[in-house]
């Protein structure tokens, strides 16, 4: 089996990386410090502890697995706390991703799939984004995410790193099977905050902000399955294998729901009423975020089979109520 490192793999996204990267016949080793991530969600391969920051502890690991890829999610994504301390961001993303990829030159890994955010692109206001949109960020999360892009620019040109970078759209929903799913501590999430506002794990859900311009005054957001952006990544590991070359792709449904539509849907897949607050903006938030690529499909065959916002809410729900890793 191949190796491949996955950095932040015991946390949401990455956990379920690793899920896909074994199906496929890799050998996920996952690279954790396990400041947000969970140790229960390492299941699939090797777990190695470290942080991004350690460049010693990084090339011991480059050294011990020789890794053919990188697959990078380790990051910091509150988009409130990047307001409050953009420096944590600024640190920990770009400094930390700047020891990866020098630590992976080093040891000769020279493909990198990079997990980048529509954030990017920052406030565009009626416009379905696609990879041709300028990025703009307005917050340190974006900004930071923005950087490494062109750090990876950068280092494809004076080293051949060959890369490809997937800009998320909002990820949701769950491992069907309930091997892993999303655990955040503290949670920031809309789709968990409103199950554990159903659960009686907290009092209500609180919506930031209904003065916005859209039809019902709450936020817009693209929603992607987690198990559909995964299996973008295993394609785009391939599409590097194959010496495709260098490439940013979109990942979303192009379709928009609003935060009060998401509730809505929420409660009808639940049975449930789900308890809510109207709260105050806050900082750093795009009014609409929605994807009007096609070029993930076009190119890499990728299509979102199970991107449905019920499908999503169902396997949140199904692993929340299974407790996940045991609270």
């Amino acid at each position: 089996m191949k190796p491949i490192l996955v950095t932040g793999g015991a946390g949401y996204i990455g956990a379920h990386a690793c899920k896909a990267l074994s199906q496929a016949g890799y050998l996920p080793v996952c690279y954790d410090n396990l400041s947000t991530g969970c140790e229960q969600a390492v299941k699939f391969g090797p777990f190695e502890q470290g942080d991004l920051s350690d460049r010693t502890r990084l090339e011991e690991v480059f050294a011990r697995h020789a890794p053919i890829a990188v697959m990078h999610f380790a990051a910091f994504s509150d988009i409130g706390e990047a307001m409050r301390d953009p420096a944590k961001y600024w640190r920990n993303n770009v400094g930390g991703s700047l020891n990866l990829i020098e630590a992976a030159i080093g040891a000769g890994c020279l493909d990198f799939v990079f997990s980048s955010t529509c954030a990017t692109y920052g406030e565009q206001d009626g416009v379905t984004l696609d990879e041709s949109c300028p990025q703009a960020p307005i917050n340190a999360y974006g900004a930071s995410k923005r950087a490494i892009e062109d750090m990876l620019g950068n280092f494809s040109a004076s080293h051949g790193l060959n890369h490809v970078i997937f800009r998320y759209f909002n990820v949701a929903g769950a491992d069907p099977d309930g091997m892993v799913g999303e655990a955040h501590d503290p949670e920031t999430h809309l789709i968990p905050l409103m199950l554990h506002a159903i659960q009686g794990k907290r009092d209500a859900l609180t919506v930031y902000g209904t003065d916005y311009d859209t039809p019902d005054g709450t936020c817009i957001r693209d929603y992607v399955h987690v198990c559909d952006l995964v299996d973008a990544h295993v394609l785009g590991l391939k599409w590097l294998e194959a010496g495709k070359g260098n490439r940013v792709f979109n990942l979303g449904t192009g379709r928009g729901f609003s935060v009060r539509e998401v509730i809505e849907h929420s409660a009808i897949v639940t049975n449930r009423a789900v308890p809510v607050i109207d709260g105050k903006r806050r900082p750093g938030d795009c009014t609409a975020l929605v994807s009007g690529s096609t070029r993930a499909n076009a190119e890499l065959g990728w299509t979102p089979h199970r991107s449905t916002l019920q499908n999503m809410i169902a396997d949140a729900w199904r692993w929340h109520e299974s407790d996940g890793y045991g609270g």
